[in-house]
């Protein structure tokens, strides 16, 4: 068997094989293409969609504008005008409610002088009637003349006296303060009257003190 040299099996190991496999020719290594920045890029696909640039949140920055001292000075007139205007509306609110308050005392003063005006002759035939030496019976016509005097200054003040006696028991305009026995009336009318109550108009300014008919006959009935 002839030997290698060494100077020949050297030369061997450094030379590139043929073949990497068996029967098939060597591959040679791919290269990538480079693209050019200046090349044109192709077209996308139907049916893909070409990415959006992204949003940029920064501001474009506007250069403040100077005012003018004409401007300045028409802005504070203005401003100086509508505080003015405020104060006389307050001013004028003032006033108004004031003069309100000056109105509402005036007519409660006009009110009550009507009424008192009305009932000063009454007292004065009061007076009358406690100088008076006469005998009882007179004293108490004079009485009885007074009270219808009232009476009629009330009805012109349209003033009516709450109807009692006889009447049925109505609790919006009779205040009960007992009962007492009567056959003459009907179960639950009124019997007595105590007080006397009045009304102005459909106000009630007082409630009538009564006392309600108990009528045993109807009640054992």
């Amino acid at each position: 068997m002839r030997r290698v040299m060494p100077k020949q099996e050297k030369e061997l190991t450094e030379l590139e094989p043929l073949e990497t496999a068996p029967g098939g020719p060597a591959e040679k290594p791919v290269r990538e293409p480079v693209i050019d920045a200046a090349t044109e890029l192709p077209a996308p696909a139907a049916g893909e969609s070409e990415a959006a640039p992204a949003p940029t949140n920064e501001a474009a920055p506007f250069p403040a504008e100077p005012v003018s001292r004409e401007e300045y000075d028409k802005v504070k007139a203005e401003r100086d005008q509508l505080v003015d205007r405020l104060a006389r509306l307050q001013a004028e609110f003032e006033n108004a409610r004031k003069r309100t308050e000056r109105e509402r005392l005036e007519f409660r003063d006009y009110a009550v002088g009507s009424v008192v005006e009305q009932f000063l002759p009454v007292l004065d035939h009061f007076q009358l009637a406690l100088k008076a030496t006469g005998s009882v019976e007179q004293l108490r016509s004079g009485v009885e003349l007074i009270v219808k005097q009232m009476e009629e200054i009330l009805r012109q003040m349209q003033v009516q006296p709450v109807p009692t006696e006889g009447e049925a028991f109505d609790p919006r305009v009779h205040e009960a303060l007992g009962s007492v026995d009567r056959d003459d009336l009907p179960d639950q009318h009124v019997a007595e009257e105590v007080r006397r109550g009045y009304r102005l108009r459909d106000r009630l300014l007082r409630p009538a003190l009564v006392r309600i008919a108990h009528n045993p006959k109807q009640t054992s009935e």
